[in-house]
């Protein structure tokens, strides 16, 4: 038994989640499930990002708390999640006691290191929003490539800036012009860990070409240190004298979440938590494209800077972009697909396959309605949907429900072995895409086999031959369920049920005489009319 740690990235608590954050954390489900089925000890962690400006400034416009609009928006995360079947270990928030306790007792040790030092420098300030600025907040023109930009990277040449290096500041928020007052503030001389930084991406060939891409540029590019404090109000208290009116930078703190989420998992499971931080482990990062530097570069220099032999990232699982309709989702404009609400009408396991099947694993992809419901009613209904209960069904009408006498099939036994061990491979790997699509191209032919030995036809010509037939099929339909139960875990929980085998990442045998239950349609057809409907809800909004 291994241990996994698999840290699904950590969604600003200032709004709702829309579909680019589910597109880029669904391979974190898939992988905590499947190491299960295989035996593993797992550690699923995640948790809502409270603190912030982001927080802080929705907050204001809204007149409450900063932490009553994030333990809003974190139970609302909650609850999608768990729609979802997101099976976290511990989906937990940064204002958690258990998260600022562990931060601070982290940072008290890195502040020891000779990788800290105190440095003051320009921090942007809006004299109209009255408050410090976190670098995304201060928007300009880049000035390598002239481009608008945020003040923390430019998306158009991925360069690493600074707020106060950009051409015409202004705020994110109010639009006005920003200004820049001297602070003093803790750094981390990232730049005094580049060999280290350097031979942790070429030990690791098989992350994503994203990654390896985007960390190799920055390290190239000349890495640059960065502030581990800040002059805001909302966040973690620096737990050093002479800062108590500042507050952890929120990069250096909710990186470090996966290691405090996962302590209070290992504590209510009783089992060692250093253990799952040491060589041993394997650990997955599963995020956007944007959080890359964050998981490649700021998490390993803290564990490295804190000096205690902390275990550095193993697979980093970072997902392309997604896109609506050809467009970019903006929430400021409220062109977005919200979770909530499509969970509301669109059935999770249908959602999921989307997003495996046609998501930006490795290159950018966009959400359309007219593919979604494509997708649904041909692949996962028409085909899938389809061969499952088409094949119970029959047994149920012509046999009784009892599934028939059968004929061993070598052939069938080898041919799913190799599946399990092939598909699990690519899960491993990350390679999620290609994984759900040899379980369907199992499907297929799974169709092609019932259609061409036609047992509506032999059930009054050669029963024997009927009754191998829907034999094969239910050994099919069990082995099926169980390599489609980290993709579609519900409709899999149904099959499962129907069979009574458990999910374990292993070939399957139902018996002959075994007598199935009330079956019913595993998925339900969408009406196509949903294609205009849906897309005039989002042509109205632009």
């Amino acid at each position: 038994m291994k241990k996994i740690l698999i840290g699904g990235a950590w969604p600003y608590a200032n709004g709702s989640l829309h579909i680019g954050h589910i597109a880029g954390l669904l391979p974190g489900d898939i992988l905590a499930r499947y190491h299960r089925a295989i035996g593993d000890d797992v550690y699923f962690v995640s948790g809502s990002d409270c603190h912030g400006t982001p927080v802080a400034i929705r907050a204001k416009q809204e007149n409450r708390t900063p932490q009553e609009i994030s333990d809003f928006y974190h139970k609302e995360f909650v609850e999608c999640f768990e729609k979802l079947g997101f099976t976290y270990d511990l989906y937990t928030k940064t204002s958690s006691d258990a998260h600022k306790n562990f931060v601070k007792e982290f940072h008290r040790k890195l502040y020891e290191s000779p990788y800290v030092y105190e440095k003051e420098v320009p921090q942007a300030y809006c004299n109209n929003c009255n408050t410090f600025l976190a670098d995304r907040f201060v928007l300009g023109k880049c000035p390598k490539c002239g481009s608008d930009t945020r003040g923390d990277q430019c998306d158009a040449c991925g360069t690493v800036l600074e707020p106060e290096v950009l051409i015409e500041p202004i705020c994110a928020v109010c639009r006005k012009p920003v200004s820049f007052k001297k602070s003093k503030h803790l750094y981390i001389a990232i730049s005094k860990l580049q060999t280290e930084l350097k031979a942790l991406v070429n030990r690791h060939p098989e992350w994503r070409k994203n990654a390896i891409a985007f960390t190799n540029k920055y390290i190239e590019d000349g890495l640059r240190d960065r502030a581990l404090t800040r002059d805001l109000e909302w966040g973690i208290e620096v737990p050093k004298d002479g800062y108590e009116n500042k507050t952890i930078y929120i990069w250096a703190e909710n990186v470090l979440g996966y290691l405090s989420a996962s302590k209070v998992a290992a504590e209510e499971r009783n089992t060692d938590f250093y253990e799952l931080w040491g060589k041993d482990a394997k650990h997955y990062y599963v995020h956007g494209k944007d959080n890359i530097p964050f998981h490649t570069i700021i998490l390993p220099s803290l564990l490295l800077g804190n000096g205690e032999g902390w275990h550095l990232p193993d697979q980093i699982v970072s997902s392309e972009y997604l896109t609506l309709e050809g467009r970019k989702i903006s929430t400021s404009q409220n062109y977005a697909i919200w979770v909530k609400e499509l969970l509301e009408h669109y059935e999770a396991d249908s959602i999921r396959y989307f997003f495996i099947a046609n998501g930006p694993e490795k290159k950018d992809a966009d959400f359309s309605w007219r593919e979604y419901v494509h997708s649904h009613n041909s692949e996962l209904l028409g085909a899938y949907g389809n061969f499952v209960n088409r094949s119970l069904a029959f047994i149920v009408k012509y046999c009784d429900g009892v599934v028939p006498n059968g004929i061993e099939n070598p052939e069938l036994d080898a041919q799913i072995g190799e599946i399990f061990l092939s598909v699990g491979k690519q899960i491993e790997k990350g390679c999620f895409k290609a994984a759900l699509a040899e379980i369907f191209d199992f499907v297929r032919s799974a169709n092609k086999f019932f259609d061409t030995e036609r047992p509506w036809i032999t059930r009054n010509t050669d029963k024997a031959a009927c009754d191998n037939t829907l034999y094969q099929c239910v050994q099919i339909i069990a082995n099926l369920a169980v390599l489609l139960s980290p993709f579609l875990p519900f409709s899999s929980e149904k099959v499962l049920g129907w069979l009574n085998v458990n999910n374990k990442w292993e070939r399957k045998v139902i018996s002959a005489g075994y007598v199935l239950p009330e079956i019913e349609i595993l998925f339900q057809r969408i009406d196509k009319k949903v294609i205009e409907i849906e897309t005039e809800k989002l042509e109205s909004i632009l």
